[in-house]
């Protein structure tokens, strides 16, 4: 700055220091006028939350001792008391209670605030904002609902609210469940949204209770209920008390030699009358001895010794059994199970494998064992990684047959991890591993990527005008950030054009056109380019380099050299330049051949660095020629020769061809016997004068006929036989053959060569093998050989076929190196052949068999094939719609025998359409079409069904059977919600780990985007998430309201459906398997003491709809998944719940849930389906998985 310019800034500073600082003047130098530059609520703000931190940020640093409660104010009603904070710019406000709702907050920045210099604000800064209207929480729903009857005596009670609540609120206090006047005792428990009462004792049968949720329970806004709220429900009457589950539960298998037995009732029941008497396991007619223990509802049976394994047991309650109010049970109950195996299971797989090394750092470590595992012995004690032996904290998960362990924190990059399963784990039948199972991996480098090497190296010269830029990285890079933004090459500040590519470590720049000559480019790696781990450059990477100084190319040798005589008449002309020239300069204008002013016409070419003159007909003897390249000619720059190029050469005077190579060559051994000889003159030959007089081949004194070709240089005699083994032959070129000037050889040349010693040919193999049985009689008999044979020997006389002394009558045929005989009639049945092959055959050399070739085969017995059994059975009921009809034959079939007309399907006079296939020894028949329901169908294989052997069966074979009642109830319409994995009307939830929703969207609808929570550690995958407030993109809303809509209309079809008529069950489905249909329950449903099986019995469009008239639960542990089998697919289950639906800890559901008030997924549960929630929450409870069905 020079001395005019600080005068004048000095000069200015006085005048401010003087004069004081108004409004606005000058506000872009800092130091002068301290200034408030925004506010969070900024001026004028509505709906401001009730625990705003209220803030101000100024255009400078100021003096921390000015920022106080005097000077930094807010005022509502009153002022209001806060802790004021200043930090950077940032002066803070927190309020020490929250603010008023409905209310309009003043805020105020003061003058006595200064910056560093001493400079105060120029005025009061002074702002005003308003808090949004707080609406009391609801109750939106209940379980049990209002007035509801039939509630299970060991019923949950839950409330649902709207909003978030205040845990400390909801206490034994401020929720009450009273029988009459009575209150009933009970645990009080809050998570999510929902409240739960759990009596301490069941409840009592036939009697109403009220649930009352007073006004003293508070959101997390502090805001109550606006007045008590109450319901009314009844529970059940007394009925017999029943066995609602069992473990292991009925047909279970692989159960473990230590199992203790149990059996769950419905109610309460008398101690007194669980006996040895009434409670027995049996192993056949053997009672197993064992103790009886009674505890809640579960009787236990716990066996004094190990039971056997691969052992089916019965287990049977007897109706003697009584509940506490004296009521048997209606019959016995008996179910069965098996032992499992005593083999140790194995782990068989890992992710990552062992000694894998660049593991991601967000890897879940997986170990896949032989066989189902007992879950609760999948645990962070039997399942462990450590680091330099000390633990990994994270959660262990147990599906299907993989343990999955997921680290709490991300790995540490470049660090070696072991993971250890111990024989703690044990599978079904309490089998543990035989010892550790130990592998370790690493885990990926966090370092920066570098740019380790360029081409062009940095500051590099006479770098090539064509030159492909290259840059090599230190580790594999993301091949989507190398780009030309990240990848940029500049003349000066022009930027070069050009293509990258990205391959290995390596990044390459190809320019669109050549570099300029002598002239410096400068490449920059940007820290846009990431590797694979997203990690980007430290810094950008620039280097520079200079082209070569490109000069005129210039001719260095020709071909013939200048002045150069005897140059063969047949030349072709060459000349090398310098340097590469441009291929489309060198032409017939630029590259010249004359003789004398007489231009010779030829094909000009170009390849590397040398140019070639082809003329069209050769030269003329004893000529001057004169050869030019033309200034025309251009280097790949565009730079011309300086001058024409010429040069001369004089043609030779012709001499006499000659010989210069054959094949064989002279005195050459173990020539092939299909050898073609050939030889190759010094000069193009007249084609007229190589015939077979002039190309003789003779073995001793006898000439070998054949036949003679002539192309280019080279003569070619093909013999009309193979030649002999073993043998000389002598070959002669006579002075008879001439050049195509007519110059005759000027001598005969002769050259010998000897034939390889050939081997006898064999037999390789034959059909039927040697000793084959089961022959069909109308086989064609085949020997295949070794080598081509002569075809005149493979005769009657030499190809014999007996039986016993008997010879065989047949035609026979030879082609390739097979031989075959074809019988003049059938083979008999049951009989053994022997077929021979004499020395009388020989190869086409003329060598005979070294040995007599025999061998036997034996026919196949003649019995008419028979069906032995059919699918379905004949005269089977119930079978499905969609059964794949097929019949088992006795022997194998003519395939060409089994279709439409030996087989036919009808109902009634009807044919029934479908495709005909045959396999192995079966018949299979696919109806084009579903089978009707309760009709009957014959089934029909008729004699034209033949065996191998052309056997037909004895007569027709026909069956029947009928089709069961359609089960198949409508597929429910989800509409548009159908993209949805989640949807929800008041929240959706992820208490814990990395829960995931793959290929559907998660969404919310009347709720806000702020009751999404969790979100991550969860994610989305292939999906979005969308909220009723979201603005962008358009229409979000509308979108979330249709869903709603269509989701509320598939939930009252499921509900209505009535066709097939509904099923009724009621309490615990584990164990059961069902067909497809309705299935209604007037109250709550389990899944608990087992899995509950869907059998789509071969039908893959089958539907179940399950009509739930208030809550349904999975329950982890000994069942509680839901198993899909007989092709049954997720998509078509559905899960209509009139209350709230929870699925168990660690189970695997299948289906769409349609709740009316919430859905919750215990901690490791995982589902194929849909969690679809139309009034309340969804909560994920932690690392949960939902896949789109």
């Amino acid at each position: 700055m020079n001395i005019k310019s600080l005068m004048a800034l000095l000069a200015l500073v006085w005048f401010f220091l003087t004069s004081g600082c108004k409004k606005d003047d000058f506000n872009e130098i800092i130091g002068i006028c301290p200034l408030v530059v925004s506010t969070d609520p900024v001026n004028g703000a509505t709906n401001v939350p009730l625990f705003k931190v209220i803030t101000a940020t100024f255009n400078e640093e100021i003096n921390p001792e000015t920022i106080h409660q005097f000077s930094f104010t807010i005022t509502g009603s009153s002022p209001i008391e806060g802790s004021i904070l200043y930090t950077g710019l940032t002066a803070t406000f927190i309020p020490l209670a929250p603010l008023k709702d409905s209310t309009t907050y003043t805020g105020r920045i003061t003058r006595m605030i200064k910056d560093l210099d001493g400079n105060a604000l120029q005025t009061d800064y002074v702002w005003t904002f308003s808090t949004g209207v707080t609406l009391s929480p609801i109750v939106i729903v209940t379980d049990p609902f209002n007035l509801e009857t039939g509630v299970v005596l060991d019923k949950q009670i839950s409330a649902t609210f709207n909003v978030p609540m205040d845990p400390n609120t909801i206490n034994n206090n401020s929720f009450i469940l009273k029988d009459g006047f009575a209150a009933v005792e009970g645990f009080v428990t809050f998570n999510g949204l929902t409240a739960f009462f759990t009596p301490i004792i069941p409840l009592k049968p036939n009697t109403t209770y009220t649930g009352i949720l007073t006004s003293s329970i508070k959101n997390e806004d502090g805001t109550s209920l606006s007045s008590n709220y109450e319901w009314t429900f009844t529970t059940i009457t007394f009925v017999a008390p029943f066995v609602i589950s069992t473990d292991p539960s009925n047909n279970e298998t692989g159960v473990a030699l230590n199992k203790i037995i149990t059996a769950t009732f419905s109610v309460p029941m008398d101690p007194l009358t669980l006996t040895a008497f009434s409670f027995t396991i049996n192993q056949g007619d053997a009672k197993l001895l064992g103790s009886i223990t009674y505890s809640g509802n579960v009787a236990t049976f716990t066996p004094i010794s190990p039971l056997s394994p691969n052992t089916t047991y019965t287990g049977t309650i007897y109706a003697s059994v009584k509940d506490l109010n004296g009521i048997n049970m209606t019959s016995d109950y008996i179910w069965v199970f098996s032992t499992g195996s005593t083999v140790a299971p194995t782990v068989i797989s890992t992710d990552p494998q062992n000694n894998a090394f660049n593991v991601v750092l967000s890897k879940r470590i997986t170990a896949t064992f032989s066989e189902s595992m007992d879950p609760l012995t999948i645990n962070s004690t039997s399942f462990t990684i450590r680091e330099n032996g000390i633990l990994v904290a994270g959660t262990v998960t147990f599906l299907n047959r993989t343990a999955t362990f997921v680290p709490t924190l991300p790995l540490k990059a470049s660090t070696i991890y072991t993971g250890t399963i111990t024989p703690g784990a044990k599978n079904l039948s309490g089998v543990s591993l035989a010892k550790d199972y130990v592998w370790t991996f690493t885990t990926v480098s966090n370092l920066a990527p570098l740019v380790i090497s360029t081409d062009p190296a940095n500051n590099g010269t006479n770098v090539a005008l064509n030159k492909i830029v290259t840059a090599t990285f230190n580790m594999p890079m993301d091949p989507l950030t190398i780009n030309s933004n990240t990848f940029t090459l500049k003349q000066g500040v022009n930027s070069i054009s050009g293509t990258i590519l990205y391959s290995g470590n390596t990044a390459s720049f190809i320019p669109t056109t050549p570099f300029k000559s002598n002239t410096t480019y400068t490449g920059t790696i940007t820290t846009g380019a990431k590797n694979l781990f997203g990690i980007a450059l430290a810094s950008n990477y620039n280097w520079s380099f200079t082209t070569v100084t490109v000069v005129a190319p210039t001719v260095v040798s020709t071909d013939p050299e200048n002045n150069a005589i005897n140059v063969p008449v047949n030349k072709i002309l060459t000349a090398t330049f310098s340097v590469a020239m441009d291929p489309s300069t060198i032409n017939a204008q630029s590259f010249l051949l004359k003789e004398g002013n007489q231009a010779i016409p030829g094909l000009v070419t170009y390849k590397g660095l040398t140019a070639t003159f082809t003329p069209i007909n050769v030269l003329n003897p004893n000529l001057t020629y004169t050869a030019t390249i033309t200034t025309l000619a251009k280097n790949i720059p565009g730079v011309p020769l300086n001058a024409n190029y010429v040069w001369t050469f004089k043609t030779t005077t012709i001499p006499a061809p000659t010989v210069i190579s054959t094949d064989p060559t002279s005195n050459a051994i173990n020539v092939p016997l299909n050898k073609v000889i050939s030889a190759n003159f010094s000069a193009l030959m007249d084609p007229t004068t190589i015939n077979t007089s002039s190309f003789l081949v003779r073995q001793g004194s006898n000439t070998i006929a054949g036949t003679v070709s002539y192309i280019g240089t080279t003569a070619s005699f093909v013999p009309t036989n193979p030649l002999k083994s073993n043998t000389l032959y002598t070959v002669t070129i006579t002075s008879a053959v001439k050049s195509i000037l007519g110059v005759s050889m000027a001598a005969n040349y002769v050259w010998s060569f000897t034939t390889v010693t050939v081997l006898p040919p064999t037999v390789i193999s034959t059909d039927p093998i040697n000793n084959a049985i089961n022959v069909s009689l109308n086989k064609i008999i085949a020997a295949s050989f070794s080598v081509p044979m002569d075809p005149t020997t493979i005769i009657a006389a030499n190809f014999i076929v007996k039986l016993g002394n008997s010879s065989v009558a047949g035609i026979i045929n030879y082609s390739g190196v097979t031989a075959t005989f074809t019988p003049t009639a059938p083979l008999k049945s049951n009989s053994l052949y022997t077929v021979t092959l004499t020395t009388g055959m020989k190869n086409i050399s003329g060598v005979s068999l070294a040995n007599n070739y025999v061998w036997t085969f034996t026919t196949m017995n003649t019995t008419p094939p028979t069906v032995v059994s059919t699918d379905p059975i004949s005269n089977a009921t119930g079978v499905i719609l969609t059964k794949i009809i097929s019949a088992e034959f006795s022997v194998p079939m003519d395939p060409s025998t089994i279709n439409s007309s030996s087989f036919n399907l009808k109902q009634g006079g009807n044919l029934v359409a479908g495709t005909i296939t045959y396999s192995g020894t079966t018949l299979t028949f696919i109806p084009s079409s579903k089978l009707l329901p309760l009709t009957a169908y014959t089934a029909t294989i008729n004699t034209l069904a033949k065996n191998l052997a052309g056997i037909p069966l004895a007569a027709d074979y026909v069956w029947t059977f009928t089709t069961r009642a359609s089960l198949n109830p409508p597929l429910v319409v989800l509409g548009s919600v159908e993209r949805f994995g989640i949807i929800a009307g008041a929240g959706v939830s992820n208490q814990a780990g990395f829960s995931e929703i793959h290929n559907m969207d998660v969404g919310i609808y009347p709720g806000f985007r702020s009751s999404i929570t969790g979100f991550p550690p969860a994610i989305v995958v292939n999906g979005a998430i969308f909220a009723a407030d979201d603005i962008a993109p358009p229409g979000v809303p509308d979108m979330l309201l249709q869903a709603k809509r269509d989701l509320t209309a598939a939930y009252n079809f499921a509900a209505g459906a009535s066709n097939p008529a509904p099923i009724t069950v009621s309490g615990d489905q584990g164990g059961l398997t069902l067909a497809p249909g309705i299935y209604k329950s007037t109250s709550t449903l389990l899944i608990a003491s087992g899995d509950l099986t869907l059998d789509a019995q071969g039908d893959p469009s089958a539907v179940w709809i399950f009509q739930i008239a208030s809550g349904f639960t999975t329950i982890g542990g000994a069942g509680g998944n839901v198993i899909l089998s007989g092709g049954a697919q997720a998509s078509n289950v559905f899960w209509q719940v009139g209350s709230s639906a929870t699925i168990g800890d660690f189970t695997s559901f299948q289906g769409n849930i349609l709740a009316l008030t919430s859905v919750t997924m215990n901690s490791g549960a995982q589902a194929e389906g849909r969690m679809l929630c139309i009034n309340g929450a969804v909560v994920l409870t932690s690392t949960n998985i939902i896949n789109r069905p």
